[in-house]
């Protein structure tokens, strides 16, 4: 199994809840049995198998004892796993200005092995600069103090660091070429972006191509959104995607397929990378 200890409680969570669920199928024992072994409803079983709650140790163990897994060896890694997903993660220290909703996507993104990104109104969280960050955050939110703001673009850079971890995640992002060219921050902001895009662009494991105004009609006209691999399987694929005042959360095979379909014909319909570099030196002199 991967070592997802840094990936935070979130992630932790949902692989207790997926290893315990294949044992209960394993033995052919139902949720409503599971839970009168834990005295606990049917629906808790549901929760606790998807990740969305914490877990009591000794709940923990009472299923392995149902599910015939009795040696020590076997059980000492699951609930070990357990245990840690009940510890806060890194980002809690930003907690009074990260929202419910997003906390869940912060430990998924850092535990991913691929990230596919389609933005049209800004440069992707993963690939701005601290000055951008700082503009988008500032005019997005209203109401927030220079003090939360410097908390969030602290927050955004650290995110970052998972592209310089080995092994680093895959990311390919697709940005529309609007984003690129809105002058978030002022000129210099926007020259040292766009350097920045070309520079991270150059790292094996990171894919950036533009969407031109040129394209038109295409693919990703529903909107930007992202979607998250996890290694060996362990976890299903997720599609993010982020709204006003929360986030929805989708890891059914049939909407993750038709996401990935989209970024697919997205890859396709942009710009090439080698193509989208000279793009965006081009953006660059029409911002001297």
């Amino acid at each position: 199994m991967v070592d997802y200890r840094q990936a935070g409680p979130t992630v932790l969570r949902m692989l207790v809840g997926a290893q315990l669920r294949r044992l209960r199928e394993a033995m052919s024992v139902t949720r409503e049995e599971a839970g009168e072994t834990i005295r606990a409803s049917t629906s808790k079983i549901s929760r606790l198998e998807l990740g969305r709650t914490g877990f009591k140790l000794r709940d923990v163990e009472d299923l392995l004892t149902r599910y015939g897994v009795h040696d020590e060896a076997e059980r000492a890694p699951l609930l070990s796993l357990a245990e840690q997903a009940n510890a806060p993660a890194w980002w809690h220290y930003y907690a009074d200005v990260v929202p419910q909703w997003f906390e869940p996507f912060l430990g998924l993104e850092q535990a991913a092995c691929v990230i596919r990104t389609y933005e049209v109104q800004f440069v992707p969280g993963l690939l701005q600069t601290e000055d951008y960050a700082r503009a988008v955050i500032r005019a997005g939110r209203g109401g927030v103090t220079p003090e939360e703001a410097e908390r969030r673009v602290d927050l955004r850079m650290r995110r970052q660091r998972l592209l310089r971890k080995t092994p680093a995640p895959k990311l390919w992002a697709v940005v529309d070429e609007t984003a690129l060219r809105r002058p978030i921050g002022g000129v210099a902001t926007m020259k040292a972006q766009l350097k920045h895009i070309i520079e991270i662009a150059e790292l094996k494991h990171v894919t950036v191509q533009l969407m031109p105004f040129s394209s038109g009609n295409h693919a990703g006209s529903a909107g930007p959104s992202t979607i998250l691999r996890f290694p060996e399987n362990e976890l299903p694929d997720i599609v993010y995607l982020e709204q006003l005042t929360g986030a929805l959360y989708l890891d059914k095979p049939a909407d993750t397929q038709r996401y990935w379909h989209v970024m697919n014909r997205l890859g396709v319909e942009a710009e090439q990378p080698r193509e989208t570099i000279q793009h965006l030196h081009r953006i660059l002199r029409d911002f001297s």
